[in-house]
């Protein structure tokens, strides 16, 4: 085989930089929203989301692009997939939020590190993908993990679920109706409709007197304001990341996410996680290993398949 372009290995390597930025920076997200203290989740929500919209129409402005609004407004269907997808990862936003200022952060992670094992259940029941055997393997250990905590842990484990769940029905619902979307315009349609509802949510705790913002000094302001920023930063690099780099390095790279979020809890932010969670942990942890194993073998399966395909390199010229 000829050896890959030299533009080619370049844009791998930037693919690759810019996978690693993006969950890197999610996975410091616990570190951001504990500065947010005293602020609740829902008021970190509402900010968030307004940030975001204004942080989203200023680069669309700047970029001159809103050519692609009437077609999305003409679309009832892609509207309707994208309102769907803004309920879910307002859902999703507003329990990782909520679980990383009360002290359970690691919970957040176990949501994270459960999360491909529910994406490739919803392949299965409602796509109707057929597995791999790894991939059956790993469900059913995810499962198995699931029942431990539940029954370990004398509860269910509602904020993982939560998370794992909505943010797999997130990327479900943007597979199915918001894919001819770019990353910057589903966010700003995402984000402007739930702005009526982040409005609301912001009235109602001033009428409450519970807000924060501008109550707890300068610093506090700026964080919630940069909220924004904080957002959609990620976003675009992940866009970013897809467009340069296979599918299998993207879903290996993102255990970076929860890993760091799981070192934030108990390193950083002091959080207690016990001796039945750890064992949960490491049930998770080989259902992923056996995902990966799978998507490494698939991986160079399709490599091999695209070399046949193209058949024997052209003998060079005399």
């Amino acid at each position: 085989m000829s050896p890959p372009l030299a533009g080619d290995a370049g844009e791998l390597r930037r693919g690759t930089a810019y996978a690693f930025a993006a969950y890197g920076i999610w996975g410091l997200f616990p570190l951001y929203f504990h500065a947010l203290e005293p602020s609740g989740a829902f008021e970190i929500l509402a900010h968030r989301i307004l940030w975001t919209l204004l942080f989203c129409v200023v680069v669309l402005v700047v970029r001159r692009d809103f050519g692609w609004v009437a077609s999305v407004v003409h679309r009832p269907r892609l509207l309707g997939g994208l309102t769907l997808a803004a309920l879910l990862i307002a859902v999703n936003w507003v329990v990782y939020v909520l679980a990383v200022i009360t002290g359970r952060t690691y919970a957040a992670a176990l949501g994270y590190f459960l999360n491909p094992i529910v994406t490739v259940g919803l392949g299965v029941f409602v796509l109707k993908e057929r597995l791999r055997p790894l991939q059956w393997a790993a469900v059913s250990v995810g499962a198995v993990a699931a029942v431990y905590l539940t029954v370990a842990g004398g509860e269910f484990p509602w904020i993982a679920v939560t998370l794992a769940f909505s943010f797999a029905f997130y990327g479900l619902v943007k597979k199915k109706v918001g894919a001819t979307l770019d990353a910057m315009h589903s966010l700003t349609v995402e984000t402007l409709v739930l702005a009526p509802v982040a409005v609301g949510v912001l009235v109602w705790l001033a009428a409450q007197g519970s807000t924060t913002f501008g109550s707890e000094g300068p610093w506090h302001t700026g964080l919630l304001v940069a909220a924004g920023v904080v957002t959609a930063i990620p976003l675009l690099l992940f866009a970013a990341a897809a467009r340069r780099i296979p599918l299998v390095t993207i879903g290996l790279i993102q255990f970076l996410t929860p890993m760091l979020q799981l070192i934030c809890s108990v390193l950083l932010l002091g959080e207690h996680v016990t001796g039945a969670l750890w064992v949960g942990f490491a049930i998770v942890w080989l259902a992923l290993l056996l995902l990966t194993v799978d998507s490494l073998r698939q991986g160079r399966t399709n490599r091999r398949a695209r070399r046949d395909a193209a058949g024997p390199d052209p003998e060079p010229c005399p």
